[in-house]
């Protein structure tokens, strides 16, 4: 069996997989094919793949043959032989009708952003190994972007006092972001809907803020879920009040499917203090503020707002390496001891990971967007 690793687009600085990876599946009776430089911009070059053992191929000979084809995005993948298995973060929920093209092509198509949250799953939660490295870099981008500093300083000219920074949503990017506004000496306060997290908060160092009343979470897979008219009344009303005392805001509330929910008003925005800052990890499905634009930075009444949900690609070293692994650990619930292709549906993971197989979308939640769109 042939993996094809693709070089990707230009906006994408990881690469599926990494040397160290390579050499783990040659072991595993596995041929690697990796188009040429597919990984120049995470910092591994054609040589380094050779010594683990690849071949450096084109990418239309990689299409055109290949078993397994590797692509973090989906525009990446292109035409690849029919029954080929295409693994990537195709974000399935937001491209039912491409989804639904592929399965006509007769692609085995694996989206490594539904695996299931489960605690088997975690060495393969692609989500999670990049958010982690997307919260830390949040707080890095807002502390270079900020007009003050972080920690509290005491000088002869002065005391500054530390920063305020307000973090919606402590799931996997919040936790790793309060961590690190906390070494860098910042007042942290979080707001999330699942009072679970309230002691993994505290255990940072962190003030929690409540709010009464919010819809269970707990089945959600780590995600946010959609609350009552109510909730997100005095949900806002607290945000406000938080919100205007803050800053910095990290926000990183997403809803799998759906557009990001608001959680930050025009109004809340015009009552911050000038200078104070805003860094969007949810701009990509609409973003967490009225006034969020992916991948771009405006400004409004003085306060900065960062658009970004990319940031785990600021790190592509790190970020290709934690993402190659989810792929080895996946990889091995797919492939037998001679290297072939092993598709067991009957593992949860497996079926939970598959969008389409034998010409038909076999996930629920995209079969029923496209026949909506139908």
């Amino acid at each position: 069996m042939v993996i094809g690793v693709l070089k990707e687009q230009s906006s994408e600085s990881r690469v599926s997989l990494v040397p160290e990876v390579v050499s783990a599946l040659v072991k595993m009776n596995v041929a690697v094919w990796v188009e040429h430089n597919a990984g120049e911009t995470a910092f591994f070059n054609n040589q380094s793949y050779i010594d683990a053992g690849a071949l450096i191929k084109d990418g239309q000979e990689i299409r055109a043959n290949a078993d397994v084809v590797l692509s973090l995005q989906a525009a990446n993948i292109g035409e690849v032989k029919p029954g080929a298995v295409v693994m990537g973060i195709f974000q399935p929920l937001f491209v039912p009708g491409l989804m639904q093209k592929w399965a006509e092509k007769g692609y085995t198509v694996f989206s490594m952003d539904t695996i299931p949250r489960t605690t088997r799953a975690q060495s393969m939660d692609v989500l999670s190994s990049q958010a982690n490295i997307a919260g830390y870099k949040a707080v890095l981008l807002a502390a270079t972007q900020y007009c003050r500093y972080f920690p509290m300083f005491m000088t002869a000219a002065g005391s500054i006092p530390p920063a305020k920074v307000l973090i919606l949503g402590a799931g996997v990017a919040g936790l790793q972001a309060i961590a690190t506004a906390r070494r860098l000496g910042a007042v942290v306060e979080v707001f999330d809907t699942r009072p679970a997290v309230k002691e993994e908060v505290m255990s940072l160092g962190a003030k929690f803020v409540e709010v009464e009343g919010a819809a269970d979470a707990s089945k959600a897979g780590g995600y946010a879920v959609e609350q009552s008219e109510d909730f997100q009344r005095k949900q806002r009303e607290k945000i406000h009040e938080h919100a205007k005392k803050s800053d910095i805001i990290i926000s990183t509330a997403q809803i799998p499917g759906k557009k990001a929910p608001i959680l930050i008003t025009k109004a809340m925005i015009e009552d911050m203090r000038a200078g104070s800052l805003i860094v969007d990890l949810a701009s990509v499905t609409g973003g967490n503020t009225d006034l969020t634009e992916n991948d771009k930075t405006i400004m409004h009444n003085g306060v900065t707002i960062i658009g970004n949900s990319a940031l785990a690609a600021t790190a592509p070293a790190d970020a290709s390496k934690l993402y190659s692994k989810n792929l080895l650990n996946f990889s091995k619930l797919i492939i037998n001891k001679e290297g072939g292709i092993n598709l067991n549906f009957e593992d949860d993971i497996v079926k939970g990971t598959c969008i389409a197989h034998d010409g038909k979308i076999v996930n629920e939640r995209v079969n029923s967007l496209v026949a909506v769109a139908n």
